[in-house]
């Protein structure tokens, strides 16, 4: 049997894994799409809005999804020459400025280990990577996370927030590992799931089935929480 979530704000979430029975109250969404439907907005998020988060943020806007992309990371961290010795920089830091540094500093490694290729991907998606914690305005329906870790740390955030619209929106986690090639893989099985939620009628009825029939299809096992605005 479903249970009922009070509507007393994000700590009143309740995390669901596999089958287990979900937790929803109804919200009134307001964006509409030229054929007059519910247009769910989605996030993608990863640790530093580099790889896995950019990967499925690119294919989700190819496809025509309503789509941003963040990182619950303090700083952006990518592979450098030893593993001591990591590429950092800030949020906000351009994609194409990170190219060109690294570009500089050791063209044939970087084109090697496959960064400079994946930030030739970025700069066409957006300019920059987004800090999650510093975005205050943009609200979503669905927030999709890729790595337990950073579920926790989008969910430490999340909970320090006031609510006042009491607006709900789901958080689901599907672990991947951080390298292009599993993001490469995860990142049609994120569309799938997006789609399965964004073609139900109501997806806090529905969650429970959709993530279950996503499992039955991928192998894949993700967990969820419902929070609130």
């Amino acid at each position: 049997p479903r249970s009922l979530s009070a509507r007393v704000g994000v700590r009143a979430c309740v995390s669901i894994e596999g089958g287990r029975a979900g937790a929803a109250c109804r919200c009134l969404r307001i964006r509409v799409d030229r054929q007059g439907a519910f247009a769910m907005k989605f996030a993608m998020v990863c640790a530093s809005n580099m790889n896995r988060s950019m990967e499925a943020h690119n294919l989700l806007k190819n496809e025509g999804l309503d789509v941003e992309s963040y990182g619950v990371g303090s700083r952006v961290k990518m592979p450098g020459p030893t593993a001591r010795e990591p590429n950092v920089y800030p949020f906000g830091t351009p994609y194409a400025t990170m190219y060109e540094d690294l570009k500089r500093k050791d063209e044939a490694l970087y084109e090697k280990n496959g960064l400079l290729k994946m930030l030739e991907r970025n700069v066409k998606v957006k300019t920059a990577p987004q800090s999650w914690q510093e975005n205050t305005t943009v609200m979503f329906d669905v927030v999709l996370t890729f790595d337990d870790g950073v579920f926790d740390k989008l969910m430490d955030d999340v909970q320090q927030r006031e609510q006042k619209l009491m607006k709900s929106f789901l958080v689901i986690n599907m672990a991947v590992k951080d390298n292009p090639k599993e993001a490469g893989r995860a990142a049609p099985l994120a569309l799938q799931l997006c789609r399965k939620i964004e073609e139900c009628e109501d997806w806090e009825d529905d969650i429970e089935d959709i993530v279950e029939d996503f499992t039955n299809e991928t192998g894949r096992k993700p967990f969820y929480t419902v929070c609130f605005y």
